[in-house]
């Protein structure tokens, strides 16, 4: 959004990122982006078979180029996949950006992402521990980044977007009417 750029949306999987973002950038009359559609859009293959042909370091490559495009060409809000922040690279871009940390707590993601074989890092032998052990990790770097976080647990996607609005709307008014149209 305006000169500050998009408003990044990151946190874990089942945090709501994409469904959140999209209602977000609807509210506020701004463009929507994912980076993970773009993502398996330009490489013509789910993240997950990224994942599985050419492994984790493959595709966190991948990521950090079209993160650094998607920082730099797009306004409105944009959603990152929730393993983005653990690049350095990444985390530098996102100084000066408006970050929502879009905070789930374990049960609740879980039953959220569905331990599905679409989210590569929660397919193994233990999914539980396996999302317990990724929280326990990047929820510090959400925090160090997050300009705004929202817990998102018993929340509807419409209650977070209200609040978030009304977070952006004390953090950027100005720009907020200016994208919404107003004075």
């Amino acid at each position: 959004m305006s000169d500050r750029g998009p408003v990044v949306v990151v946190g874990p999987p089942g945090s709501g990122k994409s469904t959140v973002g999209r209602l977000l950038a609807e509210h506020l009359g701004v463009a929507y982006h994912d980076a993970d559609e773009e993502i398996e859009a330009e490489q013509g293959r789910a993240i997950a078979d990224i994942f599985a042909a050419d492994g984790e370091d493959a595709f966190r490559a991948i990521e950090e180029d079209a993160i650094a495009r998607g920082l730099r060409d797009h306004t409105g809000v944009y959603s990152l996949g929730g393993g983005a922040v653990l690049s350095e690279s990444t985390r530098a871009r996102l100084v000066g950006h408006t970050v929502v940390f879009l905070h789930v707590g374990m049960a609740e993601g879980i039953r959220r992402a569905g331990l599905s074989t679409a989210r590569p890092l929660l397919a193994g032998v233990n999914p539980r521990a396996t999302y317990k052990a990724l929280l326990d990790a990047r929820l510090p770097i959400y925090r160090e980044l997050a300009t705004v976080e929202i817990d998102t647990d018993g929340r509807t996607p419409d209650e977070v977007v209200a609040a978030l609005a009304e977070r952006l709307a004390a953090d950027r008014p100005a720009e907020i009417r200016s994208e919404r149209g107003g004075a």
